[in-house]
């Protein structure tokens, strides 16, 4: 039996995990991967293999389609993000298929919070002077009474409202999938999306892409907020029309911006965002620590094995 894993976080840990698939005979197929691999590489392989642990790879139809018609019983998306992933059409093709959710949100939050005081006080920008031999004194930004939209209340968006609480900042959340109170969220107010986006001073996204959240952040949104407002997106680029994002900043309308994701992975060198020195960007590895990579990727083998049936 063979298992073909495509995220990178799980190949990049994959020596402290081979001996599950070794105890029980099972040949893994690890190929090189830098964030996904191609569909067409993808039809290539998954025919091979028994099991598929997906990344962020076009788990597509015509993937799975060429996987059935090959070897292929089970998939797992390991992650929360569902996205990329065509579910209807494991449905259809009787692929058992699950993500591996509530794994990372501690570590995504930590990361929202990375961002959120590192522009607040201009922290990384001032790092960057420095290593170019320069000594900077920007004055930042208080955030005690600031108040924080916070886009999406999930397990990445509570752990974000958690830990804000400790700055003494106002949180607005917006979700209109969340049946939790304000108080239950440990936010201020939830409200229906974009009612008061205009008393935001950040903006932190941590919300699932959906057809209905696929450019939320836009030309028309980015207008109701404040002057000057600093946006954050720790969950799926395509959340925000980045070509608005791009303009705001060049205008003021957003003074900076932290961007763990993009419309585009990895950012390519051509992207105007690069010319933005005061914003902070990453490799969409929010979620990417020692211990929640081991967690996630246990969960993962743990769903895979019950799918094949294997003991």
């Amino acid at each position: 039996m063979k298992i073909l894993i495509t995220c990178p976080p799980m190949l990049r840990g994959i020596d402290q995990l081979k001996h599950f698939f070794e105890e029980k005979g099972i040949e893994l197929i690890l190929p090189e991967v830098v964030q996904t691999l191609t569909e067409e590489q993808l039809i290539e392989l998954v025919p091979q293999v028994e099991g598929w642990i997906i990344g962020d790879d076009p788990a597509t139809e015509r993937v799975f389609q060429a996987g059935v018609q090959g070897k292929l019983k089970a998939a797992v998306k390991w992650g929360v993000g569902v996205d990329n992933v065509d579910f209807k059409a494991c449905e259809k093709l009787g692929i058992p298929i699950s993500n591996t959710p509530r794994m990372f949100g501690n570590e995504v939050a930590d990361m929202a919070l990375a961002y959120f005081t590192g522009l607040a006080r201009d922290s990384y920008r001032v790092d960057r002077e420095v290593r170019k031999g320069n000594w900077i004194k920007p004055a930042g930004m208080s955030v005690e009474g600031k108040t924080v939209a916070l886009i999406g209340i999930g397990d990445i968006g509570l752990g974000t409202a958690r830990r804000l609480k400790g700055f003494g900042v106002n949180v607005n959340a917006y979700d209109p999938f969340s049946k939790l109170t304000a108080e239950e969220a440990q936010v201020n107010e939830i409200l229906p999306f974009p009612e008061k986006l205009g008393d935001a001073d950040f903006v932190i996204i941590t919300c699932a892409l959906t057809p209905s959240s696929y450019h939320l952040i836009n030309k028309e949104s980015i207008a109701l907020m404040k002057d000057g407002v600093i946006i954050i997106n720790v969950s799926r680029g395509p959340l925000i029309d980045e070509t608005a994002l791009i303009e705001a900043l060049n205008s003021g309308k957003v003074k900076s911006a932290g961007l763990d994701v993009f419309e585009i992975e990895p950012l390519p060198q051509d992207s105007p965002l690069r010319q933005f020195e005061q914003c902070i960007f990453g490799t969409h590895n929010g979620s990417n620590t020692k211990e929640a990579v081991v967690r996630a990727s246990l969960r993962a083998i743990e769903l895979m094995f019950g799918y094949l049936g294997i003991q």
